[in-house]
């Protein structure tokens, strides 16, 4: 996951006086200093965020091998794509440092309150950039090594430094960066990508407009004083909901797509878990139509719960491999 202001100028290296801790007191130990620095750098990788990493390419693995279960190369490729994700967040911090510091969400970011120095951060992102390529390449293959390089790249040099400030279709095409887990799993395991793993990235796709929106309705004023032009920071609440079941609607769509190279079990799972993401996202377009009072945080967490139990109930029809539908009527 710019304004008037010049992107580019967020990346410069502060000055080398720049403390490497204000978290931490002057007068406290050497192992509390040490251990509020590393947590610094962990923060700087948005360990939460990543969690979609797991969500995402686990299952994705599983049903390009369906029946198997490789645990090394699933193991090497988290890691690989854990260094990636963390790489394009670091990077991504250090580009929106500026605004980090204006918003109440991400006051308390590494940068923002210069707990970690820009350019140690910079040079931090560039070696997790360097050993996710290392990973992936010895590890799987070269196809899913570039792939994680070009998701580190497309996030940072044209999510974050054009789209994000500048248009409030940011995370419409931005979110392509959090698809890529499914590009990246598939082709580990199988060293070519097909149209399943398309499909996969075309839920998470459509999936992170509603998704993000959500909680941009909850911190619009963040954003506002941010400058960034997020859809609820420029439109009526009723025309971003009306975007956010547009989107909700193709994201379920997408997901009853790969129902033919899967079992009953996926099949039942997408049906069920998009129906209820999808009544839940018309309810909050009907209490916007009425002027009711939102709760647009409840969507933000059953959307993250709908991804969730759409990919483990293809993990388990992978696992099981129980015959596909699109046998049924071959």
């Amino acid at each position: 996951m710019t304004s008037p202001s010049d992107p580019a100028a967020t990346t410069e290296p502060a000055a080398t006086t720049e403390p490497a801790d204000d978290t931490v007191p002057n007068g406290a130990s050497w192992p509390a200093r040490v251990r509020g620095i590393v947590m610094a750098y962990i923060a700087l990788t948005k360990p939460r965020v990543i969690e979609l990493l797991l969500v995402a390419t686990i299952p994705v693995m599983l049903q390009a091998h369906r029946g198997h279960v490789d645990i090394a190369v699933i193991l090497f490729t988290l890691l690989g794509g854990w260094l990636g994700a963390a790489s394009a967040n670091t990077l991504n911090m250090v580009a929106d440092a500026d605004i980090d510091k204006k918003m109440r969400r991400t006051a308390r970011r590494p940068l923002a309150r210069r707990a970690v120095a820009t350019r140690s951060a910079l040079i931090f992102g560039v070696v997790l950039w360097v050993a996710s390529f290392l990973v992936l390449y010895f590890a799987a293959n070269l196809l899913s090594a570039l792939l994680v390089t070009a998701t580190i790249g497309f996030y940072v040099g044209v999510y974050t430094l054009i789209l994000k400030r500048r248009t409030w279709q940011n995370v419409v095409w931005g979110g392509a960066a959090g698809c890529m887990p499914t590009l990246v799993g598939w082709s580990a395991v199988t060293g070519t990508l097909s149209w399943q793993p398309v499909v996969l990235f075309l839920v998470i796709f459509f999936w992170t407009p509603p998704h993000t929106w959500a909680l941009a309705m909850r911190y619009r004023e963040d954003y506002k004083a941010a400058g960034v032009p997020m859809l609820p920071v420029i439109a009526s609440d009723e025309r971003v909901t009306r975007q956010m079941l547009f989107y909700t609607w193709a994201t379920v769509i997408a997901s009853l797509a790969l129902i033919p190279a899967a079992s009953w079990i996926y099949a039942a799972v997408a049906v069920l878990a998009g129906a209820w993401f999808l009544n839940r996202v018309h309810k909050l377009y009907r209490d916007t139509r009425r002027g009711a009072e939102l709760t647009p945080l409840k969507i933000f967490l059953q959307s993250n719960e709908y991804l969730a139990l759409l990919f483990c109930g293809l993990a388990i029809d992978a696992v099981v491999n129980l015959p596909v539908i699109a046998h049924a009527f071959g």
